[in-house]
C-alpha cells in the first residue's frame, strides 16, 4: 500500500484540528491530507451554507474554506474583552436651549447610579430649578461625553427643532471604523426630559430629571455598560 493511501485511510478517523496539525508536518503530508475528498464532507457537515461558495469559485480548496469559516465562527462567538475605559473616566454634559432659557448640566461618571440591570441608562436629578422650560417649536438639546481632564469629547446627541415624544430625543450613533457612513449602526443615543409643576398637560414647568442612555434598535433594549464603554473608548481615543 502506498504511503498516500495510508494517509487517506487514517485521515477519515481524525478530527479537523488534528488534520490541520498534520498538514503542517511537511509538504508531502500537506499534499495528501489537504485533498478535497477529505475536507469536503467535513466542511459540508460543519458549515453547510459556506460550502455553497464552491459554486461561485470552484478553485477554493475545501480545507481553505473550512479554515476561513472556523476562524470567522470563533471571532463571532468570542467573549468581548473588558473595556479599558471606566465610568469614572467620564463626564456627562447636557445642555438645553430654548431662546432665553438654558439648562447646563455636568455630571461626573463616578456620581452616576448604574441601573440594576447593568445597562447604560442613567437618571440624573436636576437640582437647579432656576430655568423654566416652555413649550416652544424650536428647542436645542445636546449631550456630550467628555474624557476626564478634558482630553477628549464625543457628541452623543444634538437635536434641534420640535421636541420628541414626551420630550424624548434620540439620534443614531455612528459605527466605529471606515464603514460608518455606509450602513446604519442600529444603536441610538436617547435623552428624555422630565418636568415638575406641569399643569393641564401643557409642557410648562421646570426640568426635574434628565435621563440618558444608549439603546440598541435591533435588540430593543439598552446596551450594557461594558458594551457602551467599549464603543466610547474608540471615539475618545482611550
Amino acid at each position: 500500500m502506498a504511503p498516500w493511501q495510508v494517509f487517506d485511510l487514517v485521515s477519515h478517523h481524525l478530527d479537523p484540528k488534528t488534520l490541520a496539525i498534520a498538514c503542517c508536518v511537511c509538504k508531502s503530508w500537506l499534499s495528501c491530507i489537504s485533498s478535497d475528498h477529505i475536507w469536503k464532507p467535513i466542511c459540508t457537515t460543519h458549515f453547510p451554507s459556506l460550502s455553497n461558495l464552491m459554486l461561485t469559485n470552484p478553485a477554493i480548496p475545501y480545507y481553505r474554506l473550512y479554515a476561513m469559516a472556523s476562524a470567522a465562527a470563533k471571532r463571532r462567538f468570542q467573549t468581548p474583552s473588558k473595556p479599558c475605559l471606566a465610568l469614572d473616566n467620564l463626564i456627562f454634559t447636557v445642555n438645553v436651549f430654548n431662546h432665553k432659557n438654558v439648562l447646563c448640566l455636568e455630571k461626573p461618571g463616578n456620581e452616576l447610579v448604574v441601573d440594576s440591570n447593568g445597562v447604560f441608562k442613567f437618571d440624573i436629578a436636576v437640582d437647579n430649578y432656576e430655568f423654566e422650560a416652555v413649550a416652544l417649536e424650536s428647542v436645542r438639546v445636546t449631550w456630550n461625553v467628555v474624557l476626564k481632564g478634558w482630553k477628549g469629547v464625543f457628541n452623543m446627541l444634538e437635536c434641534q427643532g420640535k421636541k420628541g415624544v414626551d420630550w424624548w430625543y434620540w439620534e443614531e450613533l455612528p459605527l466605529p471604523g471606515c464603514c460608518s457612513g455606509l450602513v446604519d449602526s442600529g444603536v441610538v443615543a436617547d435623552l428624555r426630559l422630565e418636568f415638575t409643576d406641569s399643569k393641564n398637560n401643557v409642557d410648562v414647568g421646570r426640568i426635574n430629571k434628565v435621563s440618558v442612555g444608549m439603546l440598541s434598535t435591533v435588540k430593543l433594549r439598552y446596551v450594557s455598560v461594558d458594551a457602551a464603554l467599549r464603543y466610547l473608548q474608540h471615539f475618545l481615543g482611550y
